[in-house]
């Protein structure tokens, strides 16, 4: 019997075993015709990824089958680059999907169901077989996410390999370049999983969820995150929910002007209310903001001034994401992000960075919302295409219908970056949604 995978980019969320069935399949792509040229590109030889139960590295699931929701006891990931591609090996007590296996305690006669000074032992004779020049290993002072492997673990391997301990390197490069590099086909994932997360917060930026006199920031944010655990698809960070509104002005903070209405400030007519919020599902998160204004009675529209706010702020995305240009670091694409918004008297913080196996995802990051001078190391990083982006900014604009006061007005929306230029993933917010009084 073979089993019909439903295509991920027409359905989502999928089923949990349908799920697994499809990250299986690109896990052994992405070591394919990812993985090599990965390695290449960084230098490494050989990649060992430890993984002990309890002490999780944070690059050892998107390496692991689907079924392993984390390591078992404890495992070594040996991933060898030959001239016939990548031989991914296991080392473990268990059997670890595509991997080959490299050691069963049964081989070595042990009768404690599974030595952990054999299977180190086995670790070396693959190594030395291999015989790699660089071997990298996940440590890094600059990379938390390429930074798992623990003091003790450290200590054991090099322990292990004795001599060949010498050839230890930091893996960071690949870590950085193998979690922020996308298929594909996870690519269509993301574009569907935007989709689903634009249409949740469309469901509860609206009178749905919005109650007169009643319903605050805090509860939308809450049922935000309800609405995606119910689908399947949680949350990876609590939702944020801002609301700025006339005779409130900005609050400083960090020396950056925020929204000071407070959370459980009931909601009225004439707020702008933002949502920020993201879902994971097979593997993946997303990343999206999504803004709406309750009409006063009598209104049809917003006011002119947040109607102009709108139009700015969908400018400086614009402006910004032609900005990602593959082969830029991520300072060089914060400076002309913010040259090209000042060039057009747009006054705006650019904070964007890539978003895939996690939401603020490894690679190059564009600013920070505390600091616009550049982010040392992270936003050295050099784009490269197939690296998916959420453009994050905020423009800050002020409103004459409020007494000139200034409105932060932050927007978010996911790219991928092509060789040319950058594609929308899901469904961009083009208009600045609203809610009619009679609606509320």
């Amino acid at each position: 019997m073979t089993l019909v995978v439903p295509d991920p980019t027409r359905t989502v969320p999928l089923p949990l075993r349908q799920q697994a069935d499809v990250r299986d399949r690109w896990l052994t792509q992405r070591l394919l015709d990812l993985l090599p040229g990965l390695m290449d590109r960084a230098g490494i030889d050989l990649w060992l990824v430890v993984g002990r139960e309890g002490s999780e590295d944070p690059v050892l699931p998107t390496l692991l089958p689907a079924t392993w929701l984390s390591a078992r006891r404890l495992v070594v990931l040996v991933l060898h680059r030959s001239d016939d591609g990548v031989t991914p090996v296991a080392v473990s007590r268990y059997p670890v999907g595509q991997y080959l296996p490299g050691w069963s305690p049964e081989e070595d006669g042990d009768t404690d169901d599974g030595d952990e000074r054999a299977l180190w032992a086995a670790v070396r004779r693959i190594v030395a077989q291999a015989d790699p020049r660089r071997i990298g290993i996940d440590v890094s002072a600059g990379c938390p996410l390429a930074d798992g492997l623990s003091v003790a673990e450290h200590r054991l391997l090099a322990g292990a390999l004795g001599d060949l301990a010498d050839r230890l390197v930091s893996a960071e490069d690949l870590v950085v370049g193998w979690l922020e590099a996308r298929l594909p086909e996870e690519v269509a994932a993301l574009d569907a999983l935007a989709r689903l997360t634009d249409r949740v917060l469309a469901e509860v930026l609206s009178p749905a969820a919005l109650v007169p006199g009643l319903t605050t920031a805090a509860d939308l944010a809450w049922a935000v995150r309800e609405r995606l655990a119910g689908l399947g698809t949680p949350s990876w960070f609590h939702p944020g929910v801002t609301v700025q509104r006339a005779g409130v002005p900005l609050r400083p903070d960090a020396g950056v002007d925020l929204p000071a209405v407070p959370q459980d400030a009931v909601l009225a007519p004439g707020d702008l209310v933002t949502c920020d919020a993201g879902l994971s599902s097979l593997g993946l998160a997303t990343d999206l903001q999504r803004s709406v204004y309750l009409l006063h009675p009598g209104e049809d529209a917003p006011p002119a001034g947040l109607r102009r706010a709108w139009a700015a702020g969908r400018r400086a995305q614009e402006l910004t994401a032609a900005a990602l240009v593959p082969g830029r670091t991520g300072n060089e694409v914060l400076a002309a992000a913010r040259a090209a918004t000042a060039a057009e008297g747009l006054p705006t913080d650019v904070y964007s960075h890539p978003v895939g196996v996690h939401g603020h995802g490894a690679g190059p990051a564009i600013g920070r919302w505390d600091d616009q001078r550049g982010v040392p190391g992270d936003g050295d990083r050099v784009l490269h295409p197939g690296t998916a982006f959420a453009v994050e900014l905020a423009v800050r604009v002020p409103v004459p219908e409020w007494d000139g006061q200034c409105l932060r007005l932050a927007l978010e929306e996911q790219v991928v970056l092509t060789r040319t230029g950058t594609v929308p993933l899901g469904r961009p917010q083009r208009e600045l949604w609203t809610v009619p009084p009679d609606q509320l």
